[in-house]
């Protein structure tokens, strides 16, 4: 019989729409500058880059936050609005055209950055992880299933704070499309179920502060309401 050294930690996990089922994370995979404005604003030439990746560890998403801690060592933290992708099987090398197949459903998140923290990183040439991995760093709502939602192509990406219009963009303004994601990352990393990918921000990214409240979603997909404490 199997023992262990210590009690295993719980497997992250996300619930799912209209249902007690919860999808099991495995890896969270982020793609960086995937829309066009946002890569200019951030001083970058989408029309030049492949797509880059960093991750974020699967127990920094908290699914159905309503609060969001502001972090520590940080005087700058940023809002980055994204849609989900939860797969539910993987593999090397996929194809663009078998991609979808991989897909079990969807979902909104927020990537959170320490922006001072990861210009730093930037700056030094080290990773971003103290900037991009924190603790509660990935609130999100409740996964919907691709059998009830289909596959979104199009949809408004928006985020405002406090009332006031931050970020708004559209789902078919991803540079890198849902299934050359999933065939790019296949390439780099052997994908599996439970795998995780946020697709990246719209333009408009921005600064929040103890007090704030930030609401936003992805048309179709989902919404959320959620105060900076």
């Amino acid at each position: 019989m199997t023992t262990f050294a210590i009690t295993p930690p719980a497997t992250p996990t996300l619930s799912v729409t209209d249902s007690d089922d919860l999808f099991p994370v495995r890896r969270v995979y982020c793609v960086g500058r995937n829309y066009a404005a946002h890569a200019i604003e951030m001083g970058h030439d989408p029309d030049r880059e492949d797509p880059f990746f960093f991750q974020k560890n699967p127990d920094n998403l908290v699914c159905g936050a309503t609060q969001f801690p502001y972090p520590a060592q940080s005087a700058d933290v940023h809002h980055e609005i994204e849609m989900i992708v939860a797969l539910q099987s993987g593999g090397t090398d996929i194809a663009i055209a078998d991609s979808m197949n991989h897909v079990w459903g969807y979902g909104v998140g927020l990537d959170m950055t320490r922006r001072d923290l990861q210009g730093q990183m930037k700056k030094a040439g080290r990773p971003w992880e103290i900037g991009k991995a924190f603790e509660d760093s990935a609130p999100c709502t409740p996964l919907v299933p691709a059998s009830t939602l289909g596959h979104p192509e199009a949809g408004l990406v928006w985020l405002d704070v406090n009332g006031v219009r931050k970020q708004e963009g559209d789902l078919n303004q991803m540079i890198w499309k849902i299934p050359e994601m999933i065939s790019y990352l296949s390439g780099l990393f052997e994908l599996a179920a439970g795998d995780v990918i946020m697709t990246g921000t719209p333009s408009g990214v921005g600064p929040v502060e103890r007090g704030d409240t930030m609401t936003g979603g992805v048309e179709g997909v989902g919404e959320f309401s959620i105060k900076v404490v």
